[in-house]
């Protein structure tokens, strides 16, 4: 990787954050030790490690999902306090 400069009183202006001298200089040598280490991770071979979706194997997962047959309209409509045309019927909202 190429030796490139941070710009941290750019970087703290676009975060909207005021920095002191003192600040800058630290945070700028803690973001080149971040960028070392990006640097590092960059020289690894992944060549041979499958893509995954989680970086942690899915555990909360309890049966597969199957299509099942839905309640009857019958059988929700027998519960709603208002319908019409088969269908339940809501109370009208408008934000003016």
């Amino acid at each position: 990787m190429a030796e490139t400069t941070i710009d941290v009183r750019y970087l703290a202006k676009l975060a909207r954050m005021n920095l002191s001298e003192e600040e800058s200089t630290r945070f700028g040598e803690q973001l080149e030790g971040v960028m070392k280490h990006i640097e590092k991770l960059s020289e690894v071979d992944v060549s041979g490690i499958q893509p995954t979706s989680h970086a942690s194997e899915v555990s909360n997962q309890v049966r597969d999902d199957i299509p099942v047959e839905s309640l009857p309209p019958e059988g929700f409509l027998q519960n709603t306090p208002d319908q019409a045309n088969g269908m339940l019927r809501v109370p009208k909202v408008v934000d003016a």
